[in-house]
């Protein structure tokens, strides 16, 4: 059938919105018909090939939509269902079988190969092979083909369902990262590095987990919103008295540090903030040459951790139910933090996101 997509031609080019043919779903796939998709930092700088996707390519891995056809294996869904889609993993290795499918083994090719495990990519325009299955969905376009394994059976209505695809990476990943990988407890003194997405959901979490969360972000309307989502102070890290404000705001010192910047220098400065027994988790796409210098006798003299993440540490079929059932009470408001655009507007939103207050621009195909 035919679909419009936001298609990628080229490095550091606007998306062009085209008409494109997608496979029927096969097997174990799903087609979904894509309601909402987040913009993600990972989606430009696959774009720009600091991650050598395929070009031309559909990327878009946050999507949210109503299963409208499957395939003949499928048994997870059925045609009607809402649906939000995260990453692929293949189910049976070592990490998969332990609950931990962010960090499968076959995480690269399934999720940025851009085909099918027989070569296909499921998407062309006319004779013109387009790279798909970006996260196992490439969901910048109006209709999706996805696995079953990597979607998500949501209880939510309509008019919500567009906000959530963002569930399924940038938000699961923030929030997952305080509530899973650093595990943080209620009085707690958290720093969240970083007011994009990522930072945003994590000071969502935060406020879940009853955590004292200082924000970090030199855009002054962003530290405003983080006050608004529950941060305890906002401040700006190049202001020359930082890091007394920094002490005024968590007397006692900080036990966890989430950085989302990526930043070597930015890492090491608040590495070296921790009080003892301290933990810093580490989650940003950072260029390929980024090192952190760690001075080992301090990190075992104060018991410091430093941890990587991956997608919140999150099981999606766990996880995402979880935040879906926060966002229905209120607690997880990613109405506060989002955008909305139609998708022929992508390089629009684009271009806003990185300076505005909102943090996540969510196409509307």
């Amino acid at each position: 059938m035919k679909i419009t997509a936001a298609v990628a031609r080229q490095a550091k080019a606007p998306f062009a919105i085209e008409e494109l043919d997608i496979d029927e779903p096969r097997g174990k796939e799903i087609r979904v018909r894509v309601l909402g998709v987040g913009v993600c930092h990972t989606d430009i700088i696959s774009r720009d090939q600091q991650i050598p996707v395929q070009l031309p390519a559909v990327l878009g891995h946050e999507g949210a939509g109503i299963v409208e056809s499957v395939g003949s294996e499928v048994s997870k869904v059925a045609p009607g269902d809402k649906v939000v889609m995260s990453f692929l993993s293949c189910g049976h290795c070592p990490s998969c079988a332990s609950s931990s499918p962010s960090y499968c083994h076959e995480f690269a090719p399934l999720n940025f190969l851009g085909r099918r495990p027989d070569g296909s990519p499921g998407l062309r325009s006319g004779a013109e092979e387009v790279s798909g299955r970006f996260f196992g969905q490439s969901s910048f376009a109006s209709h999706a083909i996805v696995e079953e394994s990597n979607v998500v059976k949501v209880d939510v209505d309509e008019v919500s369902l567009p906000l959530l695809g963002a569930l399924g990476c940038g938000f699961q990943t923030g929030a997952g990262s305080i509530m899973n990988s650093l595990a943080c407890q209620p009085g707690e003194n958290l720093v969240i590095v970083g007011g994009g997405a990522v930072g945003m959901s994590a000071v969502l979490a935060g406020a879940i987990c009853e955590t004292n969360t200082v924000l970090i972000e030199l855009n002054e309307s962003r530290r405003a919103l983080a006050i608004e989502l529950g941060a305890k102070a906002a401040l700006d890290g190049n202001d020359p008295d930082f890091l007394e404000q920094l002490a005024a705001a968590l007397p006692g010192g900080v036990n966890k540090v989430f950085d989302t910047t990526g930043i070597g220098s930015v890492i090491e400065k608040f590495i070296g903030l921790l009080a003892p027994r301290g933990m810093v988790g580490l989650v940003a796409a950072a260029a390929a040459d980024t090192k952190v210098a760690l001075d080992v006798t301090q990190l075992v003299i104060r018991g410091i951790t430093v941890k990587g993440i991956l997608e919140g540490d999150s099981h999606p079929d766990v996880f995402i139910p979880k935040l879906v059932e926060h966002f229905k009470a209120g607690r997880f408001p990613v109405e506060k933090i989002s955008k909305t655009f139609p998708l022929d507007n992508i390089n629009q939103a684009i271009d806003e996101q990185k300076t505005s207050a909102f943090v996540k621009a969510v196409l509307l195909p």
